[in-house]
């Protein structure tokens, strides 16, 4: 599986760490770091419509993005026709944003409180399918067809 992930110098640190931890846990994932390389300031927009273009172009792919916050860089991502970026701080919300929204980029935030692990957000995300039950293929389509350009 491909996963791309991409930060702001504000998600700098948190994206590293769980970098390392996907690499040793998930020795089967194709990770592509997008960037940036070093905590030096930089625009949150362009790393995430950059992880956004990157899962929309290779399909099946996920990505994970990080800012201070996660919820800039969730937007960014969410600019591109074909994500569908959800913040989490939960084991639970990384769950019900790929089970029911079919996700493919998750967000997280450096300078935020987390419920649970950053780790076990991650593993959680990463391993859980997409219900393909009506009720939310449904609904992920409405989600689809909001989107204009």
């Amino acid at each position: 599986m491909k996963l791309f992930l991409g930060s702001d110098h504000g998600g700098f640190e948190l994206k590293s760490r769980i970098k390392k931890f996907i690499t040793e846990k998930f020795p089967d994932f194709e990770v592509e770091d997008i960037g940036p390389d070093s905590a030096e300031s930089v625009d949150y927009p362009a790393f995430g419509a950059a992880v956004g273009n990157k899962v929309v172009e290779n399909l099946g792919s996920l990505g994970i993005v990080f800012c201070g916050s996660g919820i800039g860089i969730s937007i960014a991502a969410n600019k591109v026709k074909g994500v569908r970026c959800a913040l989490a701080n939960s084991v639970e919300m990384a769950r019900l944003s790929r089970e029911h929204n079919g996700a493919n980029v998750l967000s997280m935030g450096e300078r935020t409180a987390f419920i649970d692990e950053p780790e076990k957000i991650v593993e959680t995300f990463l391993t859980t399918a997409v219900d393909a039950g009506e009720r939310h293929e449904k609904r992920r389509g409405m989600l689809d067809n909001l989107i204009t350009t």
